[in-house]
């Protein structure tokens, strides 16, 4: 009997969290999107969010670009009857009108129920995704998630400290750039003296990151390097200038440089990509700027990767 009363207890909790005033927002590490989570909910940390300690209940946390809540909106409008039985809500956050769904699906062999909200941001669009299985829907219910997602909120700005301590490595300089914002918590970086609204490519910015790749001999390294080149978003016309082996912080590594054109101006650039290849994944940094500011631009990206160390 125990965990029923355990679980009768935990379910008088939470409708007496839902009924009563709203305690502050939490952030997740490196989110713009905060909420006063349930009760039970904690900290993920596998993703960005925060989740039940069984790891059944979820509530992720990401940015979508700034058209997709327009987008929505729209939707809403146009068929507020919804499609599919799903019927789209509408609910008033801090951050403005936000949009909801909610329906039963199936992860694996289990029964869960999916919500999903989209919320206004200045240059973004907030999101969250909420999953809770059929064994905890008496508690997490319905109106419990709706309470949960009304006390959205937005921050604009997130501490450099707390977007570095997502990332797997230690960031010693940051070569004064201007605006600091984590891509993806746990993943990649973005260092840039302009911002989204005018658009990262029309000054010198970086991105810094793991990746999978690595080289299983010394002699793949060039091709690698080379290869992986060639998917830095957002260039056209490509052109390598240099690719040639390097030490970087004691590790075999490479440089490549690329002449190209990049953002919606075509602004003729000049992009740096060192590799650093270990074991399991590779450190990659890139670097761009407008091939005018190249020589002013370059010291500072050489600064910014000889200051990565790896998270002790």
């Amino acid at each position: 009997m125990k965990p029923l009363r355990y679980f009768a207890a935990l379910a008088l909790v939470v409708a007496a969290t839902c009924s009563a005033r709203a305690a502050d927002p939490v952030f997740a590490p490196g989110a713009r999107v905060g909420l006063t989570p349930l009760v039970g909910l904690v900290k993920a940390k596998a993703f960005v969010g925060f989740e039940t300690e069984d790891h059944g209940v979820k509530v992720l946390m990401a940015d979508l670009p700034a058209e997709a809540y327009g987008e929505v909106s729209n939707a809403f409008k146009a068929n507020p009857g919804g499609t599919g039985g799903i019927k789209p809500e509408s609910i008033e956050t801090a951050a403005g009108l936000a949009y909801y769904t909610a329906e039963n699906a199936k992860e694996g062999a289990t029964n869960v129920r999916r919500y999903s909200m989209i919320l206004p941001g200045p240059t973004f669009s907030g999101y969250v995704a909420v999953q809770v299985p059929e064994n905890a829907s008496k508690i997490y219910t319905d109106e419990a998630v709706r309470q949960m997602f009304a006390s959205a909120v937005i921050r604009n700005e997130v501490p450099v400290e707390e977007q570095i301590g997502t990332m797997p490595f230690n960031m010693s300089e940051l070569s004064n750039f201007k605006n600091v914002r984590t891509l993806a918590p746990g993943a990649a970086i973005i260092l840039a003296d302009s911002d989204e609204k005018a658009g990262f490519e029309s000054a010198p910015f970086m991105i810094i990151g793991l990746i999978s790749s690595t080289a299983a001999s010394p002699d793949d390294r060039g091709r690698i390097a080379q290869q992986i080149a060639t998917t830095i978003p957002g260039v056209r016309d490509a052109r390598i200038t240099m690719s040639e082996p390097v030490r970087i912080d004691g590790q075999a590594g490479y440089e490549t440089r690329i002449d190209a054109i990049s953002g919606k101006d075509n602004t003729p650039v000049t992009v740096v990509q060192w590799l650093r290849f270990g074991a399991q994944s590779s450190l990659r940094i890139i670097g761009s700027s407008p091939r005018d500011d190249w020589t002013k631009a370059f010291p500072r990206f050489r600064a910014v990767r000889d200051g990565i160390q790896p998270r002790g």
